[in-house]
């Protein structure tokens, strides 16, 4: 069978999931042991069906080449105090991982040979910048995000597949509210599509907000979506974007004794306008991925669960109960989702 072939064949099997997911021959999550129970894995990079990347706490870095049969520590050496939020693989070989936090805890890594080496790239110097998110038009152009320093979002920028980082200019960039700041729970903040469009979820402010730049973080425009904000547990926790018009975006408070209702919310117009989802996830979601080869099929996950969209984010339904706060998804259809526990799935069928 072609390659296509294959790919629409599963996509298929995939957008018929049933609300009980796990039922023989039905696409769910089947979790891959790591051996590490006590990591929480928020940073995810899915290569492919066979090839993945998880960031996580205790400084930790894990690959798999096997699809998840065995996973290799990859660790940079001296990382352990550091929390990695976001990581983005450009194959088996070479990734760039984020580590959160105020001042010097920011840090950016960087690897060409698997994670047998590391080298550290960029150390934030700023005591008033704390980066949460990264994200990589191709595998020379990236782009980091800071929230508010002097009242804006601060975007570092590489053009060399994250061996040197440069702060951009501010003057494109508009005002933050008060309160607002971007969430480092998935690694998917800051997300783009295409060579040039990337954007960038908020909350903590009086709105939940999707800035939007079309020239890789020079100028940047600002859209309030649904999602409730107006707390600092509130607001718009991940994006996913299948192209550079149609984007979905996820959120709500991320306090597991709150409800979070219009937890999600889509936009056809490359964000200037985005709609609550008709039926949305019950509860809080931390991430969120398109599948491939679909214009209509997604997925979102929080602790209490996975939700399924079959017709673009208007409407979700949970298809799993299991708790992971990251996913994504490869051109050959290798989903993968992570979190606490030391959990990673991989989508099965």
């Amino acid at each position: 069978m072609a390659a296509g072939a294959v790919c629409s064949a599963a996509l298929a099997a995939v957008t018929a999931v049933p609300a009980q997911a796990g039922e023989h021959g039905v696409p769910h999550w089947e979790l891959k042991a790591t051996g590490t129970p006590d990591v929480r894995f928020r940073g995810l990079s899915a290569v492919g069906r066979d090839t993945a990347w998880v960031a996580g706490t205790g400084g930790t870095v894990l690959r798999t080449t096997d699809g998840g049969a065995s996973w290799r520590n990859v660790s940079p050496p001296g990382a352990a105090d550091l929390q990695f939020r976001d990581i983005e693989a450009f194959d088996a070989r070479r990734a760039v991982v984020l580590a959160i936090g105020e001042g010097e805890a920011s840090r950016v890594y960087r690897t060409e040979d698997g994670g047998a080496t590391w080298t550290e790239s960029f150390r934030n110097t700023d005591a008033k910048a704390f980066y949460d998110c990264l994200t990589f038009f191709d595998s020379r152009h990236g782009l980091a995000m800071s929230d508010p320093v002097d009242g804006k979002f601060r975007i570092l920028s590489t053009a060399d597949g994250g061996r040197s980082w440069k702060v951009l200019p501010s003057k494109g960039m508009p005002a933050a509210l008060d309160g607002e700041a971007g969430f480092a729970a998935s690694g998917q903040c800051l997300v783009s599509s295409g060579p040039s469009d990337v954007w960038l979820a908020t909350g903590g402010g009086a709105r939940a907000r999707v800035l939007h730049s079309a020239d890789r973080g020079l100028t940047w425009t600002a859209a309030d979506t649904p999602i409730p904000a107006g707390d600092p547990a509130k607001g718009v926790f991940a994006l996913a974007f299948r192209d550079r018009t149609h984007g979905l975006a996820v959120g709500g408070d991320y306090r597991a004794d709150q409800a979070s209702p219009q937890a999600a919310a889509r936009t056809s117009d490359a964000g200037r306008d985005w709609r609550p989802a008709a039926t949305p996830p019950p509860a809080y979601r931390s991430g969120a991925a398109w599948l491939p080869h679909s214009r209509t099929a997604a997925l979102a996950v929080g602790p209490t669960g996975t939700d399924l969209t079959t017709d673009g984010g208007r409407t979700w339904r949970t298809v799993d109960t299991g708790s992971y706060d990251t996913v994504d998804c490869a051109p050959d259809l290798g989903c993968w989702a992570a979190g606490e526990q030391g959990r990673v799935a991989r989508l099965e069928r």
